[in-house]
């Protein structure tokens, strides 16, 4: 059975909110009552069948085609089911998902994957701050779940990160792990000042060697032993550069921080 699939007619003028699109919600609806769902676009609200062609009948697996940056919310609270994102996204895609897979084949705007709880998101482009961050005022930001992306990561990726994984095959900006908790942020390009700014738990696996602040220790050199290949290996069924097997590593170098708080995050730099 084919995907329902919501075809952009034209680019809207202001912000739509699209969370009301989400598999979980529209489980049970028929095409017309889908088609007259109401979405808040700027002061003003707007039907769906006003600003999509719909086709299709798997309500559990969502296209959006000719999407645009400005559909914000994708995916908010999502529970089961698969989307799919054909072009750009706008703020929010996933926020406080909980189960299901998104797969955004374009860019994606700020705040993706905030306040995550479980599922999978595949991002093919670049991302904007606050990847799998919390929400401002909030103190727990990513809180399980598995993040891929492909392309590049804005600043404060990862802020306040309770648990999960950030896989990152790009670049990220400035305070990349800051505030973390917990978890595992792994990037496999440069990360920017200020990295593990405030971290107090978690790790950050990095395939460059960054700048450190003077609040983070250096261990010295460390061959890998058991957690290591256990971590690459659960990487293996994922599509991304980490599952193949030459990103393997067996001897990083350690530093302990942030010693300015708790202090117990590490940072392992491949060596």
């Amino acid at each position: 059975m084919s995907g329902l699939v919501f075809r952009l007619k034209k680019p809207p003028r202001q912000r739509v909110d699209v969370s009301p699109l989400c598999p979980h919600l529209i489980a049970d609806l028929s095409t017309a009552e889908i088609n007259a769902i109401q979405l808040v676009s700027g002061k003003r609200q707007i039907r769906v069948d006003k600003l999509f062609d719909v086709s299709g009948a798997n309500n559990q697996h969502i296209v959006f085609r000719n999407s645009s940056d400005k559909f914000d919310y994708i995916g908010r609270e999502m529970k089961s089911g698969a989307i799919v994102v054909e072009g750009d996204a706008g703020a929010y895609l996933g926020l406080e998902m909980m189960g299901g897979t998104i797969h955004a084949k374009g860019n994606t705007g700020i705040f993706a994957a905030c306040e995550m709880r479980n599922g999978l998101i595949h991002i093919d482009g670049n991302t904007s701050d606050f990847l799998g961050g919390s929400l401002p005022g909030n103190m727990k930001g990513m809180q399980g779940g598995t993040v891929i992306l492909k392309g590049n990561g804005g600043s404060r990726l990862g802020d306040n990160m309770r648990r999960g994984t950030i896989l990152v095959e790009g670049n990220v900006a400035d305070y990349c792990g800051s505030r973390m908790i917990a978890g595992t942020i792994a990037v496999m390009g440069t990360v920017g000042d200020h990295v593990g700014y405030g971290m107090r738990r978690g790790t950050l696996l990095l395939w460059q060697k960054p700048k450190l602040s003077a609040t983070f220790a250096d261990c010295g050199f460390h061959t890998s032993g058991s957690f290591l290949p256990l971590l690459f290996r659960s990487f293996r069924k994922l599509d991304s550069r980490f599952a193949q097997l030459d990103i393997e590593f067996q001897r990083v170098r350690r530093y302990m921080g942030d010693l300015s708080g708790l202090g117990k995050g590490e940072i392992l730099v491949r060596s």
